[in-house]
C-alpha cells in the first residue's frame, strides 16, 4: 500500500454530545455494563472519580469525563502523570487509600499488580464482544479480566516500496528482493550488545518456541516452551544469520542505527513499530507496512502490547468507576479520541476499523491479526533476565544449541 500523511477524519468535534448519548444508550449512567438493566445503585453526586493518565492523554479524555459529570453528576478528575511514575506510584498509593479509582498503564504489569492486591476484577458484561481478541486476552489474568483495553500494539515489517515494490513472501524471498535491490544491508532490525529478544519473537514463534503455554486462564508459568526442538531449531537458524553466518542479525546495530539505515535508503526492509513511522514518512520514504516475512511455513507472530485502564481494589467508587469505564470510556467515540492522541490502534473493534481508514494503521492491524499477547506473569521477568544476553551470543558466535540449552536451564532454576 502507498502512504501519505496519516488520515485523521475523526469527528471530534462531537466527542462530548456523542459520549453523552453513548453513556444513556448504555442504560443509567449510575451502573456497569451487566447492571444495565433491573434497578441501579444511586450515586452520590458529590462524588468524584480520580483517573490517572500519562500526561500526553488528558485532554483527550477530557470529552469523556466531561459527558460523565453531565449525565450521572459525578465528577472525574483526569490527572496527568509521568508514565513511568504511574505503575510504582500505583502500587505503593493504593493500600493507603490515598491512590486513584482508576489508573491508566500496560497490560504486562498485571503480574505485578495482581500480587499485590491493587487491582479489582472488572465486569466488562457482554461489551467483552466487542473488543479485539487480541485486547481482551491480553486484559485477562489468570481467568478474570482486569483491565479495560483500548489501544493494541505490535511491531510490523516498513518496506521502502520505491526500493522493493513487491511485498515478499518469506524470509529468504524478503533478503534476495533487497539484495537484487543492490543493498548490502537488505534488512535491518535492532538488536544491541545484550539482544532485542522482542523484535526477534516473531521469528521464534515461526519454530514454535513460545516462551510459555496457555490454559483456559492465560499464560501458565509452569509450561516453559521456550527451550525443546522448536527452540533449538529456532537458535540454528539464528545463529545462521548472526556474524558467521549471513549476517541479518548484528548486536552491533542499535536502535538509532537500524534507524538511520532505513532513512538513508540503505535497508528496504525495517522491523519495527508504529512509533518510528512518521520518522520514515518525514523521511519522504514511500512506506509499506508488512506481515513479518517467516523463515518457515508458520507464521511469525510478534508480541502485541495492550494499554487500558486498571480498576484500584480500594477504591470506595467501584460503582461508578465500572460505569465510567465500561460505557465511556468504552465508546468508540473516546477510543477514537485516544487513537489521536497515541496514533495506536484502538482495541474496540469498531474504533479499531474506523482507525483503519488510515493504511498505516490498516497494516499493523492485518499483523496484530496473528500478534500474541506479551506474557503478564511475574515469571516473565526471569526470562527477561537471560533471553537477550543469550541470543546476542548466538549472533556473535557461540553454539546455538547449547547456548539456547543453557537458557532454559537457566530460566528453569530462577523460577524454581
Amino acid at each position: 500500500m502507498t502512504v501519505t500523511q496519516p488520515t485523521r477524519a475523526l469527528a471530534a468535534l462531537s466527542l462530548v454530545m456523542a459520549l453523552g448519548l453513548a453513556g444513556c444508550s448504555s442504560g443509567s449512567g449510575d451502573a456497569p455494563a451487566d447492571e444495565a438493566s433491573g434497578d441501579q445503585p444511586a450515586q452520590d453526586a458529590s462524588t468524584t472519580l480520580t483517573v490517572w493518565v500519562d500526561s500526553e492523554r488528558v485532554d483527550s479524555l477530557q470529552g469523556a469525563a466531561d459527558a460523565y459529570e453531565e449525565k450521572t453528576g459525578v465528577a472525574v478528575e483526569i490527572v496527568g502523570k509521568d508514565t513511568g511514575d504511574i505503575k510504582d506510584d500505583f502500587i505503593q498509593q493504593v493500600p493507603t487509600g490515598e491512590g486513584p479509582d482508576i489508573a491508566m498503564g500496560a497490560h504486562d504489569w498485571l503480574g505485578e499488580l495482581t500480587t499485590n492486591g491493587v487491582v479489582a476484577p472488572l465486569e466488562l458484561g457482554d461489551t467483552a464482544g466487542d473488543y479485539l481478541d487480541v485486547a481482551i486476552d491480553a486484559a485477562t489474568y489468570d481467568g478474570t479480566v482486569y483491565m479495560l483495553p483500548y489501544a493494541v500494539e505490535n511491531i510490523a515489517v516498513l518496506r521502502n516500496q520505491e526500493l522493493v515494490p513487491e511485498q515478499p513472501t518469506s524470509f529468504d524471498e524478503m533478503i534476495a528482493s533487497g539484495e537484487d535491490a543492490g543493498l548490502d544491508h537488505p534488512f535491518i532490525v535492532e538488536q544491541g550488545a545484550e539482544g532485542d529478544p522482542y523484535h526477534l519473537y516473531p521469528f521464534q514463534m515461526a519454530f514454535g518456541a513460545a516462551v510459555f503455554g496457555t490454559d483456559e486462564g492465560g499464560y501458565d508459568a509452569t509450561d516453559l516452551q521456550i527451550g525443546g526442538e522448536g527452540g533449538e531449531q529456532f537458535a540454528t537458524w539464528l545463529g545462521e544469520h548472526g556474524k558467521n553466518g549471513s549476517g541479518e542479525f548484528n548486536t552491533d546495530v542499535d536502535g538509532d542505527i537500524a534507524k538511520q539505515a532505513f532513512l538513508d535508503g540503505t535497508a528496504a526492509f525495517w522491523l519495527t513499530g508504529p512509533w518510528n513511522v512518521g520518522a520514515a514518512i518525514d523521511a519522504g520514504i514511500d512506506v509499506a507496512i508488512d506481515p513479518v516475512p517467516s523463515p518457515t511455513d508458520d507464521v511469525a507472530a510478534p508480541f502485541a502490547g495492550v494499554k487500558g485502564f486498571f480498576l484500584s481494589s480500594e477504591s470506595e467508587n467501584k460503582v461508578a468507576a465500572t460505569d465510567f469505564l465500561v460505557n465511556y470510556l468504552g465508546t468508540e467515540e473516546a477510543q477514537l479520541a485516544l487513537f489521536e492522541a497515541g496514533n495506536i490502534l484502538p482495541a474496540l473493534s469498531a474504533a479499531a476499523e474506523t482507525a483503519s481508514d488510515d493504511p498505516i494503521i490498516a497494516g499493523f492491524a492485518v499483523v496484530g491479526e496473528n500478534a500474541v499477547p506479551m506474557p503478564a506473569v511475574p515469571a516473565m521477568g526471569a526470562v527477561f533476565e537471560y533471553w537477550g544476553i543469550a541470543e546476542a551470543e548466538i549472533i556473535g558466535g557461540s553454539e546455538p544449541v547449547a547456548r539456547w540449552q543453557k537458557l532454559t536451564s537457566d530460566i528453569e532454576a530462577a523460577i524454581g
